[in-house]
C-alpha cells in the first residue's frame, strides 16, 4: 500500500512537472505565428505602386527566412482598388478575421484616411510604408501609427527649395484634388517665394490633360511643379513632351520614378524629381536590396520599394526587442519608436510623432546602361529634416 502510495505521488509528481512544462511552453506556442495583414492598390492605373511595396515585402520576409523578428510569419495581402469604401471592408477582414498583428499600407491618402481609426481602434499595429498625410502628423497623431515614408509636404518641399535656389520667378503647379495633392502644394509653397501662376487641382485618375497644358503653353512659366503618381502621371510626362512644352522645366515627386518610368522611358529623361532615396544610393545594403529586387522582379525598386521593405525591418527590430511578445503592444510600440534597424535610406528615426527623420534629395531621371531606366540622387536638399506638423503632436 505504502509502495502504491508512493508510485501515486511519483505519478502525481510526473503530472505536475508536465503541467508546469506546459504552462511555461504557452507563450511561445501563442507566439508560433505572426501575422501581418498588408493593403496596397494592386489594381487600375496606379497598380505598379503597390506592386513595388508588395514585391519589397515579399522579398523581406523571404530574406528573414520567413520569421520575422524570429517567429514565424504569415503575410496576407488585399487589394484596396483604390477605393476607400472598399478599403474599410478589406481592412476589418484582416482584423476580425484574419486577426493580424500588423497592417502595413496603403499607397495613397484618402485610402489611409478611411482605414485609419478602424485599425488604430484596433489592438494591431498600423504602418503607412507611403501615405503620409498631414492629417496624423499633428493633433491627430497616434502610438499605433507609424510611416516608413515621409510626411507628405516634405518631399515636395524638396522640389520648393531647388525652384527658389534656382531663381524661378513664376511656377505653375498642378496636383491631384485630394489630401496628398493639397499637402503637396503646401510643401512646395514652403519653401518657394515666386509668383505661382496657378493652383491647378485635378481629379484622382485624370489621364488626359489637354486643358491643362494649354493652359501650361498660354501661361509661359519659368517652371511647373506637379504630383501625379501611377498611371496618370505616364499620361501626363508623355503628352507634356507632345505638347512640345519641353523647353519649361518639369519638377515633381512621385510622377518620374521607377513606378512610371518603365512606361514613361525616354520621355521622362532629364526630368527631376524629389526624394528620399534613389537606386544609386551609395550603401552596401542598398545595392544590395536594388540587386535582390531586381533578381526577384526583373525591375527597378523606387521609394514605394525601399519604404516597404524598411516597415518590415522596423517590425523586424521591435519583435526582436520584445522577445517575441507581439501582444504585449506598449512594448511593441515602445521599441518601434526606437527605429533600432539599419534603414536601406541609411539615416533614419521617428520623430515624436512617429513619421521619419531623413536626409531629403533632388533626384534626376537617367537611362543606364542596361537600357532600364532609374532615378539618381543629384544633390542633398535637406538633412535630417523634420516634418513641420509634428509640433503639434501631444505625443513624446
Amino acid at each position: 500500500m505504502k509502495n502504491a502510495k508512493s508510485g501515486a505521488g511519483i505519478a502525481g509528481g510526473a503530472i505536475a512537472a508536465l503541467a508546469f512544462a506546459a504552462a511555461l511552453a504557452a507563450p511561445a506556442a501563442a507566439q508560433e505565428k505572426l501575422k501581418i495583414g498588408v493593403i496596397l492598390t494592386l489594381s487600375g492605373p496606379a497598380a505598379n505602386l503597390g506592386e513595388q511595396a508588395r514585391d519589397a515585402i515579399n522579398l523581406a520576409v523571404k530574406n528573414l527566412g520567413g520569421k520575422v523578428g524570429g517567429v514565424d510569419t504569415e503575410v496576407v495581402t488585399v487589394d484596396d482598388e483604390l477605393k476607400p469604401d472598399v478599403s474599410v471592408t478589406k481592412v476589418k477582414a484582416l482584423l476580425e478575421r484574419d486577426k493580424v498583428d500588423f497592417v502595413i499600407g496603403p499607397i495613397f491618402s484618402n485610402v489611409l484616411q478611411a482605414i485609419h481609426k478602424p485599425v488604430t481602434d484596433s489592438s494591431a499595429i498600423l504602418i503607412s510604408p507611403n501615405a503620409g498625410p498631414s492629417s496624423y502628423a499633428g493633433k491627430m497623431c497616434s502610438p499605433n501609427f507609424f510611416v516608413t515614408s515621409y510626411q507628405n509636404d516634405q518631399v515636395h518641399a524638396i522640389l520648393g527649395k531647388y525652384a527658389q535656389d534656382k531663381g524661378y520667378k513664376r511656377v505653375y503647379l498642378m496636383t491631384p484634388n485630394y489630401q496628398a495633392g493639397k499637402d503637396s502644394m503646401a510643401g512646395f509653397k514652403s519653401q518657394y517665394k515666386g509668383e505661382v501662376v496657378e493652383e491647378s487641382y485635378v481629379p484622382l485618375n485624370t489621364m488626359d490633360f489637354s486643358a491643362e497644358l494649354a493652359k501650361i503653353a498660354a501661361a509661359k512659366p519659368d517652371a511647373v511643379f506637379t504630383f501625379m503618381p501611377g498611371g496618370p502621371g505616364v499620361n501626363l510626362v508623355k503628352q507634356y513632351r507632345q505638347a512640345g512644352l519641353q523647353n519649361i522645366p518639369f519638377l515633381s515627386a512621385f510622377t518620374v520614378d521607377e513606378s512610371t518610368l518603365p512606361a514613361q522611358q525616354d520621355a521622362a529623361v532629364g526630368m527631376y524629381g524629389g526624394a528620399n532615396w534613389a537606386p544609386n544610393f551609395d550603401n552596401a545594403l542598398s545595392k544590395k536590396f536594388v540587386a535582390d529586387f531586381e533578381a526577384a522582379t526583373g525591375k527597378v525598386p523606387g521609394t514605394y520599394a525601399i519604404q516597404a521593405y524598411d516597415a518590415i525591418s522596423l517590425i523586424d527590430s521591435a519583435v526582436k526587442a520584445t522577445g517575441g511578445k507581439v501582444s504585449d503592444k506598449k512594448a511593441i510600440e515602445a521599441a518601434m519608436k526606437k527605429a533600432d534597424f539599419k534603414s536601406l535610406r541609411g539615416s533614419f528615426a521617428f520623430n515624436n510623432n512617429n513619421y521619419p527623420i531623413q536626409d531629403l534629395y533632388l533626384v534626376q531621371v537617367a537611362k543606364r546602361p542596361d537600357g532600364k531606366f532609374q532615378t539618381e540622387i543629384r544633390e542633398k536638399i535637406f538633412t535630417a529634416d523634420k516634418d513641420p506638423y509634428a509640433k503639434d503632436c501631444a505625443m513624446k
